[in-house]
């Protein structure tokens, strides 16, 4: 097997394919953490108003389409909705601290 060959989960005979397709997938994770927080940043440089920096609605929207999403894919809904609160609020504190920073 090439090193750089990720087993399916259900294909792994070793714990080194089981780690070595973690390590795949934590990779791919923080590469779309890092897509997310350029669309917060853009969000912060587009919102008139740093009252819009805070939008409930808008939360509750993406905690009601995660919560559908990982229904339909078999994620625990408790692990997804505790992931994308955290996910959420520091998101919202990254976009205030954006906002302000190219305000001043």
């Amino acid at each position: 097997m090439d090193r750089h060959e990720i087993v399916p989960a259900d294909r792994c005979a070793s714990m080194s394919e089981v780690r070595a397709g973690i390590d795949a997938l934590d990779r791919e994770l923080v590469t779309l953490l890092a897509r997310r927080l350029r669309y917060i940043e853009a969000a912060a440089r587009i919102k008139p108003s740093r009252d819009a920096v805070r939008d409930e609605w808008r939360k509750a929207d993406v905690l009601s389409k995660v919560e559908t999403a990982s229904r339909e894919l078999g994620v625990p809904a408790d692990l997804a909705a505790r992931l994308w609160e955290e996910l959420i609020e520091y998101s919202i504190a990254h976009e205030f601290a954006v906002f302000d920073e190219l305000r001043s």
